[in-house]
């Protein structure tokens, strides 16, 4: 393979605490649709594949998270774009990630493979831009540098690290100095003013095997422990599951803290375009346009005497009277108000509901699944309502509940069950009945999504009471 072939890595997993209550944990912040309706997700792979046409971009996510991930690709899959996946069993921070990524990539491509490491969180306004700072980064990777992407400040802000650039390299390239931990205000004035300093971005270019003999050189207990992990996966299935007792074993530090502060050869490509990490409910309501008294509305709200404020709904109207500088996100099963000036706090809002193991932390009420949906109507003693969305050619495992039993009425679609010994078609206005214990599985056999009304009665009506027997995505329980 040519030495200077180009991999983009996708980087998904944060679990964006701040955005809280549109991410949460089965749903993160990669995932969340913007105004325009594309996830930061998507927009990161369509920017990841543009860059490298023909190459296929290489996913590191949870394996909880892949399905989903696969979703959000499908169209560009049909357009030609390739994606190849390494699933993580859990969360071991950038530093393992990255090193598995180069490990995968120059046993595919070989030691010169360039990669191109990209947050999946990201939002970048000038693709062009964006294409022509990759190419010096890539320049500079080919000539044995780890590369890092340094964003012009646009105000001293205390949130991001810094980079500070010493001589040039090249043409907007520069050598790193030192990296600097989030300062306070004073700090961060004085670095913006002097014009040495660019914020640290998080995305990273350089060849396989440059990261590999940084990793060995300053973080070898993270280049072990993920070599015996890729030594206990089968790396030729696709999408590659990391073994997990080897992968856990591995150090939960940031490629930042392991590598980039201490390697020797390291340069900043100064990049030109807009940049923004989508890091709080301030950064995605500036992507909405304000009105005359700078109020930004995503959804349906009403406002009378309201200044500056920022509303998002779902479904339900918001009102809001005589208020400013509100902060305001309704979903369907929690609402957030919050003084703008604080929206940094909401991951304080995440920490508590975590204490009492809310449901808000980790779910929605709806509910994505690797067949489709499913959305909770109402729910009571002894009692839960779903609306079920299977998409064409998908099914549910096939199981059995210990303590509910199940009707099932299709609204529209068709579906194919089995109810214990039986096996039967049953259409739109039919229903079927599923006694407690009894094994049954839904497919949908048709090519439009089968929507259906699930009754559930019992003692006991949790997620939990499922024994799942045959399941075609390779969940267990």
């Amino acid at each position: 393979m040519h030495p200077m072939t180009l991999v983009p890595v996708i980087l998904s997993g944060g679990a964006g605490t701040r955005l809280w209550p549109v991410s949460r944990e089965a749903l993160p912040k990669p995932f969340i649709k913007l105004p325009g309706g594309e996830s930061l997700l998507l927009k990161t792979a369509k920017r990841a594949a543009a860059c490298a046409p023909g190459s296929e971009v290489l996913t590191i996510t949870n394996r909880e998270y892949y399905f989903l991930t696969r979703d959000e690709y499908e169209a560009l899959e049909k357009g030609g774009a390739q994606f190849d996946f390494l699933l993580e069993p859990l969360g071991r921070n950038t530093a393992p990630a990255i090193c598995a990524a180069a490990l995968h990539i120059g046993r595919r491509h070989g030691a010169g493979a360039v990669v191109l490491v990209l947050p999946a969180d990201h939002l970048i306004g000038d693709d062009a831009a964006f294409q022509a700072a990759v190419k010096k980064a890539a320049k500079a990777a080919g000539e044995g540098y780890l590369v890092t992407f340094g964003v012009a400040p646009t105000r001293p802000e205390t949130g991001f690290g810094y980079i500070e650039a010493g001589e040039a390299l090249g043409d907007d390239v520069r050598i790193v100095k030192r990296f600097v931990e989030k300062p306070d205000a004073a700090a961060a004035a004085r670095y913006v003013a002097s014009g040495s300093y660019s914020w640290n971005s998080g995305m990273f270019c350089f060849t396989a095997g440059a990261m590999i003999d940084a990793m060995r050189r300053h973080a070898p207990d993270v280049l072990r422990a993920v070599e015996a992990t890729l030594a206990a996966t089968d790396c030729d299935k696709k999408p590659t599951i990391l073994a997990k007792a080897e992968f856990e074993k591995a150090p939960d530090i940031s490629i930042d803290y392991a590598v980039m502060e201490k390697a020797e050869k390291r340069a900043v490509v100064r990049a030109a375009f807009p940049w923004s990490d989508i890091g709080s409910w301030s950064a995605l309501a500036d992507l909405t346009a304000p009105d005359a008294a700078g109020n930004r509305v995503n959804g349906k709200a009403v406002l009378v005497d309201a200044e500056r404020c920022f509303i998002q709904s779902d479904d339900r109207v918001v009102a809001a009277v005589g208020v400013e500088d509100l902060l305001v996100v309704d979903t369907s099963d929690a609402l957030l108000i919050a003084r703008r000036d604080r929206a940094q706090e909401v991951k304080k809002v995440v920490e508590r509901l975590k204490l009492s193991s809310h449901d808000s932390v980790r779910h929605h009420r709806t509910v994505y699944r690797p067949w489709g949906s499913f959305t909770v109507l109402e729910e009571g003693p002894r009692f839960k309502i779903k609306r079920i969305v299977v998409k064409p050619g998908a099914s549910l495992s096939l199981q059995m509940h210990h303590h509910r039993s199940e009707h099932w009425v299709v609204i529209s679609g068709m579906a194919k069950v089995v109810n214990a010994e039986r096996e039967l078609m049953v259409r739109p206005d039919e229903s079927t009945y599923i006694r407690a214990g009894a094994v049954h599985r839904l497919t949908n056999p048709g090519n439009i999504d089968c929507v259906i009304i699930e009754v559930q009665t019992g003692d006991y009506v949790g997620e939990d009471d499922i024994v799942r027997l045959e399941d075609k995505y390779g969940r267990q329980g």
